[in-house]
């Protein structure tokens, strides 16, 4: 009984013991987390509530408006307007299966008329798997991924009122690009386009702590919105909102605010842009239908262009190309197949700005500058040359235009009548005297250092992005073309075959770099592989009119903030002056004068009053090798300079003459013989010299014209 008694005391003692362990065990572990809160709320619990805090509020990007771009009398060519846009929640789209994602994302797809598969592809981060560029999210994961811009109303409206149906979808209003078109005019090409920023982009930007760009900018593709894309952009803002633990918006906790674009005033005037747009659309539509003799078929007429320049320094007016495009095609993302049209040989590349980037063989528009470097370099004001129907160069018979003889003429009598033989002999003259050796790269050669001297073969400076330098086929160029395409002309030159295409091709492979007599003579005439751009020619006119300055051609003039205080005035700028005598240059103006009055453009000019109005003229038909002629017909007076170009149009005068007529005649007020300048498209038909008038309320005026009138009163004194 003893044993058995102590048994049991002994197990009583240790289950008391373990009872003990187990209550210390308790005791200690309510004791750790006693601690553990005290210390999580009394010593750590600042900083665990401002990191709680952090993780509760979301800073999202405010879009600021985008500045105005206006003409010189501020009548807005680009504007901002307001747009419904349906953006999604990646948070809280996340927090939902995937079978209620691609119901809900089916279920938007069908309102807002955009392919499911789309919308899925738009909310993926850019760097995710299966991510595209140009498609895939920039911005914040934070930030709500825009999925649909310019949507109806109705359909923005239909989503806000049936919230339940479309959780994290969120509508809102931002500000898009407007096109008011004054007068009706396109200035697509001027104006340019806007685009989601890239990821080089932006990676760009940070690098450079440019914070006025951020995931969802849109920044200037073409025109003046990508020259002027940063006074244009503005700043943005940023709205800080508290979030629930499912990411639903519960309020605004704080808001930094941006700023709006600057507006950018340009020397564009609507009233006179309208009429060149209407003008050289109708100068194409004509050709189309007119019959070509040559080749049997009415003109193709693909592409035009026209320029209406300010002589005096050098800002722009007007400037159209043809085919063009609807600007506000951009607007809330451009469809795969409008985009694929802009790039179509077939629809012309309308997204080709013709005035600064097509490059066309000048013909007879070049003349005046040949006259320039002849007169310059031995040829005298009362040199004659025979102007005989043909001039014989080797084997060759270069002929005059329909074979017409002028007997022996002066320079002035050559332009008037667009003499090529005449101007034959000239270049034959230079490439005997200095470059028989066909070749000596580096010959002297006078002709193709003025062409240099008046811009050509070389960028204008223009503030348009993507201008084209033209060429002048001089020797260094014919020597390089002949090395970049030696071995296949030479592969083509061995195949079968003797048209004329075969005989070129065997003659190039063997001696293609040598610069002969029929290259000198060409391009005394504006003839060969010279190429120029509209612009390009109507700077070196302008050159002519105004005593020989070379201005770089300015578009904008200047940048003002939203409160009307100018930010930034951009001045027309001096590029060189040309060297040729005011003796000369008299000469060469008087001359054109002539081809007005009695020359090439005479019969376009009937009744029109030269008197008050005394346009210099000179016409082009430049002939291009398996194409129809391309029409030219440069202008100007001692204020303005008008060019128009049509690739295969025909006659410089037959198709392009009537429209710059027209043209002159809007400028002037120009109303059959009488001249009445206050009911020209420009008031008293000068260019202002100041800047529109920006008031309080946000209303923009046009420029005063009592500052202006003493420019003005120089400027009709000067005419």
């Amino acid at each position: 009984m003893i044993a058995g008694g102590k048994i049991r005391a002994s197990s009583a003692t240790r289950g008391r013991l373990r009872l003990v362990v187990v209550q210390a065990l308790v005791l200690s572990l309510f004791a750790t987390l006693f601690v553990r809160c005290w210390y999580l709320q009394v010593l750590g619990g600042e900083a665990y509530q401002a990191q709680a805090a952090e993780q509760s509020v979301r800073e999202l990007v405010v879009q600021p408006a985008r500045g105005l771009i206006v003409d010189d009398m501020g009548r807005p060519l680009v504007a901002s307007r307001t747009a419904w846009e349906v953006t999604v929640d990646r948070t809280m789209l996340h927090k939902m299966s995937e079978r209620e994602q691609r119901k809900l994302l089916h279920r938007l797809a069908r309102s807002v008329d955009v392919p499911a598969a789309k919308l899925a592809a738009r909310l993926l981060l850019c760097g995710e798997a299966g991510s595209v560029s140009g498609t895939c999210w920039n911005g914040s994961p934070y930030q709500p991924v825009p999925v649909a811009k310019d949507v109806p109303q109705k359909v923005a409206v239909a989503i806000m009122e049936q919230g339940e149906d479309f959780p994290s979808v969120l509508v809102d209003e931002q500000n898009v690009r407007a096109y008011p078109s004054p007068y009706g005019i396109n200035a697509a090409h001027l104006l340019g386009y806007l685009s989601p920023i890239t990821e080089d982009e932006l990676d760009a930007a940070e690098k450079a702590d440019d914070t006025s760009v951020h995931g969802a900018s849109v920044v200037g593709r073409a025109g003046l919105e990508k020259q002027y894309d940063r006074y244009l952009r503005g700043y943005p803002g940023y709205e800080r909102v508290a979030v629930d633990s499912m990411g639903r918006v519960l309020g605004t906790t704080g808001e930094t605010a941006g700023a709006a674009g600057d507006t950018l005033v340009t020397s564009i005037d609507a009233k006179v842009q309208s009429v060149v747009e209407k003008e050289l659309r109708e100068t194409i539509t004509t050709a189309r239908k007119t019959f070509d003799p040559v080749t049997g078929r009415n003109y193709v007429a693909d592409s035009g262009a026209a320029v209406v320049m300010d002589a005096t320094n050098g800002r722009i007016v007007a400037m159209a190309g043809f085919p063009t495009y609807d600007p506000s095609v951009w607007v809330g993302g451009i469809t795969s197949r409008a985009l694929s049209r802009l790039y179509s040989d077939q629809a012309g590349t309308p997204l080709l700005f013709r005035a600064t980037q097509g490059q066309f063989a000048p013909g007879s528009t070049w003349k005046p500058i040949m006259t320039a470097g002849a007169l310059s370099n031995g040829f005298g004001q009362d040199t004659r040359l025979n102007c005989s129907s043909s001039f014989r160069v080797g084997n060759r018979d270069f002929k005059n235009y329909e074979s017409g003889a002028y007997g022996m003429i002066g320079f002035d009598k050559a332009l008037q009548v667009s003499c090529n033989t005449f101007f034959y002999r000239v270049g034959y003259s230079f490439w005997q005297r200095f470059g028989s050796d066909e070749s000596d790269v580096h010959a002297r050669d006078p002709l193709v250092r003025t062409a240099q001297m008046f811009g050509f073969g070389s960028e204008t400076g223009i503030d348009l992005p993507g201008e084209a330098s033209g060429r002048i086929a001089d020797r260094q160029w014919k020597l390089a073309y002949w090395k970049a395409n030696k071995d296949y002309y030479c592969r083509l030159g061995k195949k079968p075959g003797d048209d004329f295409l075969h005989r070129f091709a065997r003659e190039f492979c063997v001696d293609g770099y040598a610069y002969r007599a029929g290259d000198a003579v060409n391009f005394a005439i504006g003839q060969g592989d010279t190429i120029v751009t509209p612009l390009q020619l109507a700077r070196a006119y302008a050159a002519l009119s105004n005593g020989g300055t070379l201005w770089e051609p300015r578009v904008a003039k200047a940048v003002v903030d939203p409160q009307g205080r100018v930010v930034k005035r951009i001045p027309p700028k001096r590029a060189s002056r040309v060297k040729v005598s005011a003796d000369d240059l008299r000469y060469i103006d008087t001359a054109l004068q002539g081809t007005s009055r009695t020359g090439t453009m005479a019969w376009r000019l009937i009744d029109f009053p030269l008197d008050q109005v005394k346009i210099r003229s000179k016409t082009g038909s430049a002939e291009v090798y398996g194409k129809q002629s391309t029409s030219w017909v440069s202008s100007y007076d001692k204020q303005y300079v008008v060019v128009m170009m049509v690739s295969q149009g025909g006659t410089g005068s037959g198709t392009s003459g009537p429209s710059v007529r027209r043209i002159w005649e809007s400028l002037y007020g120009i109303d059959g013989m009488k001249v009445n300048r206050r009911k020209g498209a420009i008031p008293g038909a000068d260019p202002p010299a100041g800047l529109p008038t920006f008031s309080r309320t946000g209303e923009i005026l046009p420029p005063r014209t009592v500052e202006d009138a003493p420019a003005q009163r120089n400027r009709r004194n000067r005419r």
